[in-house]
C-alpha cells in the first residue's frame, strides 16, 4: 500500500444514496457486535450525517457532537485539532463514535483519547469507510477499501470539487469542461450539476489550492 500521493488524488464521488446502504450496514454491523451504546458521537463536520442515520436505524435518541478539524478542503493539516470539544456528561456510559471515513487514524486516536478523558463506560469507534493506511483502525466499519482514494461525499461536494477545479491548469471554461478533466485526470465523476453548483459558489470560497 502506497501513500497517499501529493499531486491532485484520485476520487470516488460518493453519493446520498450509497451514503444510506453504507449507513444502514454500518448499523447492522453495531447490531452484530452486541455493542449497546447509550449515546453516539459524531466527529464533525464528515461524521453528523451517519451519524443521524446509524441512531434513526438503531432507534437511539442520543447524539451529540465534538468539532475535529484535520483537513481544510483536501489539505491535510500537521495535527488534528478540536476546535469543539464535547459538551456532554458521559461519564458511566457506553459511546458510539461515528464518522465518515478513517483514513490515517489520527482523528478517531485523538477523539477516543479525549474522551476516554470524561470517564465513559466504554468507548467504540465506527466508520463508513476504512482505508488500509491506517494506524488506528476503528471496532467497526461499512467498507474497508483496499486501494487509497479520496472519497468526496455529498457534504462536502462543493469544498471539493471546488478545490479540485481550483487546481486545474488551465482553469475549466465551463461545468462541462471541468466535469471532463476531473473524470479524465483523477477519475472523479461528478454530477453535471454539482459541477455548476460549485462554480456557482466559487467565489464564497477560500483561496486554498488542493494539495
Amino acid at each position: 500500500m502506497t501513500s497517499p500521493p501529493r499531486t491532485l488524488p484520485p476520487c470516488t464521488f460518493v453519493s446520498w444514496a450509497a451514503v444510506y446502504r453504507l449507513s444502514r450496514d454500518l448499523a447492522r454491523a453495531v447490531r452484530a457486535s452486541g455493542y449497546r451504546p447509550d449515546i453516539v458521537v459524531a466527529i464533525g463536520r464528515g461524521g453528523y450525517a451517519p451519524a443521524r442515520l446509524v441512531c434513526d436505524f438503531l432507534h437511539l435518541d442520543a447524539l451529540t457532537g465534538i468539532k475535529v478539524e484535520h483537513y481544510s478542503a483536501t489539505r491535510k493539516q500537521t495535527r488534528v485539532v478540536i476546535r469543539y470539544p464535547l459538551n456532554t456528561d458521559i461519564r458511566g456510559l457506553d459511546v458510539l463514535v461515528v464518522d465518515d471515513v478513517n483514513d490515517s487514524g489520527d482523528t478517531l486516536a485523538v477523539v477516543v483519547d479525549t474522551l476516554r478523558g470524561f470517564v465513559p463506560h466504554d468507548v467504540k469507534t465506527a466508520v463508513l469507510h476504512e482505508k488500509a493506511v491506517t494506524r488506528f483502525p476503528a471496532d467497526l466499519c461499512a467498507r474497508r477499501m483496499k486501494k487509497w482514494r479520496w472519497l468526496v461525499y455529498p457534504w462536502a461536494v462543493i469544498e471539493d470539487v471546488t478545490s479540485f477545479v481550483r487546481a486545474l491548469a488551465p482553469p475549466p471554461a465551463s461545468a462541462e469542461e471541468a466535469r471532463r478533466r476531473l473524470l479524465e485526470e483523477h477519475g472523479l465523476r461528478v454530477p453535471l450539476q454539482n459541477l455548476r453548483d460549485a462554480l456557482e459558489f466559487l467565489d464564497a470560497a477560500p483561496t486554498k489550492a488542493a494539495s
